[in-house]
This record gives structure tokens, C-alpha cells and sequence, in this order.
């Protein structure tokens, strides 16, 4: 088949996307909870549209409105809102999110139940006052920390780009700037000492998720109920206390029932 582009997208990929299963959820949760799916399907296939514009989507707790600034904004809610990317449910409480960008997937999390809370991570200030206007409805029902997570504490170089999305520590971007990083695990100790537990751990920073995932030592991982991680696993690094599902590029880890003790929830 010739590779006839569409925008950034190609032939090729649009003919494709309806035989693999998880786009075809996407299409069909479009249809069912955006209020102008056309519009959306419009700009994710054919990248059709202006910006900034906003989206309206039905959740479990009612319609939420979010903010779009580019065509990467609208890969982002299909991935989560509609994909299917980190599935949840009403029992998840305690979420905790390295990489928040503009505040899409702390919205699906805090729509999933009316009282779930979210501890989230985002060093780009461009993106943290877009996360601010998104999760407005949310005041109180999150806490933001404007620090990438990694390897070390301290400072370290953020590459970044206008979009938000594909920045990281050492991504070569052409662009830096010197953020506040937290260590991964010292965070994770924190909110289980906090809460007793975390019902689920989101990594998406660019860099590192692979490195912080099997970084996690075993007696804190097995207070993490789910772990969704933006990386291609072949073996699974978190066995002992974890299932592993390849879920496209998104690796999804749901935890045995290894050490999972609700009874010390402080919400």
C-alpha cells in the first residue's frame, strides 16, 4: 500500500488501526461518552481543527470539560479517556502520577470515583498552569509538585519541546532547563507511609520509567496496587508481586494481593 500522509498520520496507520482491538475501543468510547465525537474523531484521525479548544466527556461522576492546546493533547485524551490505557475502577483512591503534563490523566483518575485523590509530578510550569485549569472542578482533591521524579534528588537538566508531551531529564531537545527532581522511591515511601497504600502508580516521564519501575524494592511494591508504565516490557521486572499485561506500549501491572493491607488508609 502507498504511504499516502494524512497530517503526521499515514495511510497505512488508519487503514491498520481498526484491526487491532484497542483502537477500536477508542472509536467506539468516542462515540459513546464525547459530546461532539466527529469533532474529536476528526481531529485524531485527519488532525482536522485549530487550538486551543476544549473537549466535553462523560464520566462516572458527571461531564468534565478539558482543555486541548495541540493535536499531542488530543493523542492524549484518546489514549486515556477513550484507549483505555490505565484501567480503573471506583476502588481506586490513592493515585500517584510521575509526568502529569496538562492534567488529563489526573482527570480521568478523579473522575473514576468522587473521592479518590491524586499526588501529582510535573516540572514544566507551561504545562502545570494548563493541569490547574483542567483540574479546577478537582481543588482539594489533589496535591501538584513542580519536580520531575527520577533517580536522585536535587536538580537536574529538563529537555523540553512546545508541545509538553515528549520532554524529560536528558531528553535531547535542543532546549533545557534545570528542574527540582525527586527520587522516585523516597516519593513512593512517602504517600504509602501517608495512606498505607497506593492504588495506583503512573509513569510517564520519558526517561527513566523502565529504570524506576524495576527500581522499586519489594517491600514497597507490594503496597502498589497497579502500576501503569509507558514502556515495552519482554520480561516482567516486578514478578514476584506482580501480573504483567503489555497493553500496547503501555505496560500494566496488577499487584497478586502481596501485602495489600487497606486497614491503614488515611485519605
Amino acid at each position: 500500500m502507498e504511504n499516502i500522509e494524512f497530517g503526521s498520520r499515514n495511510l497505512r496507520s488508519i487503514v491498520k488501526a481498526p484491526f487491532q482491538g484497542r483502537h477500536y475501543l477508542a472509536a467506539k468510547n468516542i462515540f459513546s461518552l464525547c459530546k461532539n465525537p466527529l469533532n474529536m474523531l476528526g481531529r485524531y484521525v485527519f488532525r482536522i481543527g485549530t487550538y486551543p479548544t476544549h473537549v466535553i466527556v462523560d464520566t462516572p461522576i458527571g461531564k468534565v470539560r478539558l482543555n486541548l492546546y495541540s493535536f499531542h493533547d488530543v493523542m492524549t485524551i484518546n489514549e486515556i479517556f477513550f484507549r483505555n490505557d490505565y484501567p480503573t475502577d471506583v476502588n481506586d483512591k490513592v493515585i500517584v502520577d510521575f509526568g502529569s503534563n496538562i492534567g488529563i490523566s489526573a482527570a480521568f483518575f478523579l473522575t473514576r470515583s468522587p473521592d479518590s485523590i491524586a499526588h501529582l509530578f510535573e516540572p514544566l510550569r507551561s504545562n502545570t498552569e494548563k493541569l490547574r485549569t483542567n483540574l479546577k472542578p478537582f481543588d482539594g482533591r489533589y496535591t501538584l509538585e513542580e519536580a520531575a521524579v527520577g533517580l536522585v534528588e536535587g536538580n537536574v537538566e529538563f529537555g523540553w519541546e512546545e508541545t509538553g508531551r515528549y520532554g524529560g531529564i536528558g531528553v535531547k531537545t535542543g532546549r533545557f532547563i534545570t528542574v527540582p527532581c525527586r527520587d522516585s522511591n523516597k516519593v513512593l515511601d512517602h504517600f504509602i507511609s501517608l495512606h498505607g497504600h497506593i492504588d495506583i502508580l503512573k509513569i510517564d516521564i520519558e526517561t527513566f520509567e523502565k529504570a524506576l519501575t524495576e527500581r522499586i524494592p519489594l517491600e514497597t511494591v507490594g503496597h502498589i496496587k497497579k502500576i501503569y508504565c509507558e514502556q515495552i516490557f519482554p520480561h516482567n521486572p516486578l514478578e514476584r508481586t506482580h501480573r504483567l499485561r503489555q497493553y500496547g506500549n503501555v505496560a500494566q501491572f496488577l499487584n497478586k494481593g502481596i501485602a495489600l493491607d487497606h486497614s491503614t488508609q488515611h485519605l
